[in-house]
């Protein structure tokens, strides 16, 4: 009788090879779709800030007859955006017109105050039209339109 062996096979290159671009694959279709998540979750979540804080300074201005000139004075600025950036503010009514942020035909995009992220890019021009401000989260209308500013 013969010893016999036990035979121990492994994987071949071309197994190896093929599981490996597989995973290849499936990530090429996982990572950006979970990036567009995250993106969509801050964004909502920045909508909803915009949204609260809002809400706070028409009870400011309900209580004292005008609206704070910066957060601090309200109390709101500990709110960051998703980004964790503070959220940026200007009342209007108070404000230099040259300070005002406008849309793309040069109208103000509010009367009473301007509340907004500067988004995830960390910068922002005034108008909505710059490369810089596209990204990020504005109030428009007078809280009628909250969202995206290439979306205005």
């Amino acid at each position: 009788m013969k010893d016999q062996k036990p035979s121990i096979r492994g994987f071949t290159l071309l197994e190896l090879m093929l599981v490996t671009a597989l995973i290849g694959l499936l990530s090429a279709f996982a990572i950006p779709a979970y990036r567009g998540y995250i993106d969509r979750a801050n964004h909502s979540s920045a909508i909803s800030d915009i949204g609260r804080i809002s809400i706070e300074l028409y009870r400011w201005e309900l209580n004292t007859g005008s609206f704070p000139p910066d957060l601090a004075t309200a109390g709101l600025d500990g709110f960051r955006d998703p980004w964790d950036q503070p959220y940026a503010y200007l009342d209007i009514r108070t404000a230099s017109k040259n300070d005002v942020r406008k849309d793309k035909n040069l109208h103000p995009l509010n009367t009473d105050f301007d509340l907004y992220s500067i988004g995830r890019d960390g910068d922002s021009k005034l108008p909505l039209t710059a490369k810089a401000s596209r990204d990020d989260i504005i109030r428009a209308n007078n809280g009628g339109f909250i969202g995206r500013a290439e979306d205005y």
